[in-house]
């Protein structure tokens, strides 16, 4: 980059001070939050990270220099907004993986359920449903909990959390009752994405998963 290019010292100087400003804001906005979706928060946040971005890279072309601020870009993850500015209706896709890491804790489980709906049989006795089949205790784990409930308990069933994301999709109506329920993520449009939540152990320099971690990646912020 050319020298008359460059940004000029009171520019990089500018940016810092809204850095400073936007943590402010944002620090402010989390002391005042009414709840866990407050969008005041949700707004402070991507402002902030707008605000470090700015920085990091006029810091850059400045002084060829850059931020320890790691900043979750739109960019990288979702395309610039496309949907309706007022959205009537919300879609949200949740995608949770787990590896089923101790089976018999996972298969005690699910038969303890089985057992408690199994009826006795003509000579009392109940005959075991899940056995030995990691399939099927699935199916009775994830038939008699919700999916929050698994996911908070998850040790519990002899499952171990991998990566997880959660988005939420704006639309103008309600799709007809069964519409999509043969491809339910067949019509999943990036561009419709309002707001995005990524847990994942890349976020975590140790390598373990970071549960706390819940940036909201706003399309186009």
């Amino acid at each position: 980059m050319s020298d008359a290019a460059q940004p000029t010292a009171a520019e990089v100087r500018a940016a810092a001070e809204a850095v400073k400003a936007a943590i402010d804001r944002h620090l402010d906005a989390v002391e005042r939050r009414t709840g866990d979706d407050d969008p005041a928060v949700y707004e402070a946040f991507n402002s902030l990270a707008a605000a470090a971005e700015v920085y990091d890279e006029i810091l850059y072309d400045r002084y060829d220099e850059v931020t320890p601020f790691e900043i979750p870009g739109a960019d990288d993850s979702l395309p610039p907004y496309a949907g309706p500015a007022e959205p009537s209706a919300l879609s949200v896709l949740i995608r949770r993986d787990y590896a089923v890491a101790e089976p018999p804790r996972l298969l005690a489980q699910a038969q303890r359920l089985a057992d408690v709906d199994a009826e006795p049989g003509a000579d009392g006795s109940i005959a075991p449903v899940v056995g030995i089949s990691v399939h099927a205790a699935l199916g009775v784990l994830f038939g008699e909990y919700e999916p929050d409930e698994i996911a908070s308990r998850h040790k519990e069933f002899g499952l171990e959390e991998g990566d997880s994301t959660l988005w939420v999709s704006a639309g103008t109506a309600l799709p007809e009752p069964g519409e999509w329920l043969g491809a339910p993520f067949e019509d999943a449009d990036p561009e419709l994405v309002v707001c995005r939540f990524d847990v994942s152990a890349v976020f975590d320099e140790d390598g373990e998963p970071d549960d706390d971690f819940a940036g909201p990646a706003t399309a186009g912020g």
